[in-house]
């Protein structure tokens, strides 16, 4: 029943792409490039903006880094700053009366994905009376939204480059995923100034959870549009740079590289989607709080391991383009080097492989879930009760 499931979501979104306008992407890179998005904003004539953050960045000072760019203009702007990991439906109502309140023309992301996906759910919200909760779904935000800009402060979710946004209920404890052309970004500013202070920890889970998106693109059984291409810029530059960004957290080239690979990993999930990886790791974020960059980073082995066989080639590639390989390796022998390395480098940047929140006990209802939501994924390998009770028995400490 769940290849049936399966066969036929991937027809329909084969369908529904192909009558959807393309989305187009945007974004100002390098050094300073916070205060040229500011700059372009101001110029395409919003004035009132609504910023959403989290209280610490404003504490932190960054959110007043990132807005340098309005001063000595005459952008009015409020502020949203009540996001917490894992955003809701309630703060993204929070966020509207906040708008509403300041009857703002546009919104501004600063922040990580939370932050941003919070704000996506904001700008569609404020231009419909709908219940967001019925917009969980493929292409269900139909309607345009307000126009929505973002600077992200960490290098890992890629939400600057998607049209979803994945926000979680409090009662229930499961992720849904909102999606839809409206929901696109405007434009981002990719500034690696603004992640200089970011702890080796944080840089280290969100910079494997950019690897996750781009590995999962690459391997995906729906090659469309730049995902293999945009993949293959994300993946070299994150194994290059992702243990120089964790160990020396000012180096501005290192950063650089990061959240430019980042953006290139968002833009291939934003055309082929994720995977088995993600079906697993949003369970352990929804039942535990499980960071979702270091669920990612314990479950990618394991579920490249399921999916071997199958994804075999394309593995045999990036071993190959990230010199995990040596000649005369078979394509079998070169894929479980391209797995290896990845679990090295996890280890590198010091990321459990396990984790002991995750209890036996709830075994059954993360596998329910996790295998159900992988039905509308197009991983090389359809995910099986099996399968993830093998990965979560393999993280379990």
């Amino acid at each position: 029943m769940n290849k049936f499931k399966n066969a036929c979501f991937f027809i329909l979104a084969k369908l529904l792409t192909t009558f959807s306008p393309s989305p187009s992407y945007m974004a100002f890179a390098g050094a300073g490039s916070a205060r040229q998005l500011c700059q372009h904003i101001h110029r395409s004539g919003f004035r009132r903006i609504l910023v959403v953050t989290d209280k610490p960045l404003r504490d932190l000072g960054i959110v007043d880094q990132a807005l340098a760019g309005f001063a000595d203009t005459d952008v009015d702007v409020a502020f949203y700053d009540g996001v917490e990991p894992d955003p809701t439906f309630a703060q993204g109502a929070e966020g509207v009366a906040e708008q509403k309140r300041h009857n703002s023309e546009a919104v501004l992301a600063i922040g990580g994905g939370s932050s941003i996906d919070c704000a996506k759910l904001i700008a569609a919200s404020a231009t419909s009376t709908d219940d967001p909760k019925t917009w969980i779904g493929l292409g269900k935000v139909k309607h345009d939204t307000l126009p929505l800009f973002v600077i992200p402060t960490t290098a890992g979710t890629g939400s600057e480059a998607t049209m979803g946004a994945v926000i979680s209920d409090p009662t229930t404890h499961e992720k849904g995923v909102l999606s839809g052309v409206g929901m696109h970004v405007e434009a981002a500013a990719l500034d690696p100034e603004l992640q200089l202070g970011l702890p080796p920890s944080i840089t280290a889970a969100t910079g494997m959870d950019a690897l996750t998106h781009a590995v999962e693109s690459y391997i995906c059984r729906w090659e469309r549009g730049t995902s293999r291409s945009s993949a293959r810029q994300a993946i070299p530059m994150i194994f290059a740079n992702l243990r120089r960004a964790c160990q020396q957290g000012d180096d501005v080239e290192a950063r650089e590289a990061m959240v430019m690979a980042a953006y290139y990993a968002g833009i291939s999930i934003n055309q082929v989607n994720v995977g088995n990886v993600h079906a697993i790791a949003h369970q352990l974020g929804g039942k535990y709080g499980i960071p979702h960059g270091l669920a990612n980073a314990m479950v990618l082995p394991h579920a490249l391991d399921f999916c071997l066989a199958e994804a075999e080639a394309p593995l045999a590639e990036l071993a190959d383009l990230v010199g995990a390989s040596q000649d005369g390796q078979t394509s079998a022998q070169k894929a479980r080097a391209f797995i290896d390395a990845v679990v090295q480098l996890r280890d590198d940047v010091g990321i459990s492989p396990v984790s002991d929140k995750i209890k036996a006990e709830d075994y059954d209802y993360l596998v329910d879930l996790a295998v159900t939501e992988a039905t509308g994924y197009f991983s090389p390998r359809l995910l099986t009760n099996d399968g993830a009770l093998t990965v979560l028995r393999k993280i379990t400490a």
